[in-house]
């Protein structure tokens, strides 16, 4: 049995211009995987520019000063190994994966992705039309619905944590190309990256190849990091209702605010959690909202911890004409969870789920 990774295995080395590299070797496998973030997340947009960040992030694999796209992802496939940028509240990144042997031209793509994109117009107005499109299809996905207006109910349409990262029709419309080098140039550089590699290298050749081809990189502009932000006070409790026409399913999310993630509970509502609504057929509510009542196709619980407050869900599917009883287990469930202690059993079996 191999040790899971911890202090004693992981080598931690902060370079001159701020970026955090954290190292493990595994000479078990002949891979080498890598996932970095740096603080150019949605948090640095605003509401009225959302989906910027998430553009941005996405466009940096369309070409860079020195190779096409095309040109950027042959590289990268003619080895089998991946890469691709993503974007979050908080943080965007890279991640990929390729043999040990081939790490060197991987790190190397993903610092000209984010260092040296040039954002064709032409790939612009594609992803511009994917983006589009794919708002158009969540605006009738009764479940990604649900899931958008529960978080700008509870944390307010203005709020980072209250609106989509992934934008709206009319601000993904607005995108300029001016905008996305301004947001690329200003909000991507070294200051708190951190870089993570895990595989079959040495700690010392994954810091000297982070160092060969990110070492060098600077920005002046890049703000210092944005503070976490703060939750709101609620005054009881609110009820929302949208409206999507020729739909047979109606999905619910009951919620309120979680625990930090660095919250010293967090650990025990993740348990907590795992009762109410994950192990096994989605815990106490798989059993009660769906099998022993019948009232949900699914019913399940779901906490996220974050940087700033956090959300803890109760979720389900149901039939129109069932919703206001499923709300009434569901609620049920909640009262049952917080007014009485659980089993042994259920603690233990949670517990060993989780590890």
């Amino acid at each position: 049995m191999h040790s899971l990774p911890g202090p004693h295995d992981i080598t931690r080395h902060t370079l001159p211009n701020g970026i955090t590299v954290l190292a493990r070797e595994n000479p078990n496998s002949p891979a080498v995987v890598v996932d970095a973030s740096i603080h150019a997340g949605s948090i640095y947009e605003g509401r009225s520019h959302a989906g910027l960040a998430n553009f941005t992030a996405a466009m940096l694999m369309r070409g860079t000063r020195d190779a096409s796209f095309d040109q950027v992802h042959e590289r990268i496939e003619s080895v089998g190994a991946s890469l691709g940028s993503s974007c979050g509240v908080h943080t965007g990144g890279f991640g990929g994966k390729a043999l040990a042997e081939d790490l060197d031209m991987l790190l190397a793509t993903a610092a000209d992705i984010v260092r040296n994109p040039t954002f064709p117009a032409d790939h612009i107005e594609r992803l511009r039309g994917e983006t589009l499109t794919g708002l158009a299809m969540r605006a009738h996905n009764t479940r990604a619905m649900a899931a958008l207006t529960f978080y700008e109910a509870l944390f307010g349409g203005d709020h980072p944590y209250g609106y989509s990262n992934d934008g709206y029709p009319d601000t993904v419309a607005a995108i300029t190309r001016t905008e996305l080098k301004q947001y690329q140039r200003k909000h991507y550089g070294p200051a708190e990256m951190i870089v993570v590699i895990v595989g079959s290298v040495s700690t010392q050749a994954a810091v000297k190849l982070v160092e060969k081809h990110f070492g060098d990189w600077s920005n002046a502009r890049q703000p210092a990091r944005a503070p976490a932000p703060t939750g709101r006070a609620l005054n009881g409790s609110e009820n929302r209702r949208v409206q999507i026409p020729g739909k047979t399913q109606t999905d619910i999310v009951l919620g309120f605010f979680g625990p930090r993630r660095s919250d010293p509970d967090f650990q025990a509502v993740r348990v907590a959690n795992s009762i109410l609504g994950v192990f096994g057929m989605y815990g106490r509510l798989g059993q009660s909202v769906r099998k022993k009542h019948g009232l949900a196709y699914y019913s399940f619980s779901r906490v996220d911890g974050s940087f700033g407050p956090g959300t803890w869900r109760v979720i389900a599917g149901v039939n129109p004409e069932k919703v206001n009883t499923a709300i009434t287990t569901m609620l049920a469930e909640i009262d049952r969870l917080a007014s009485r202690l659980v089993t042994p059993t259920e603690l233990a079996d949670s517990k060993s789920f989780i590890l």
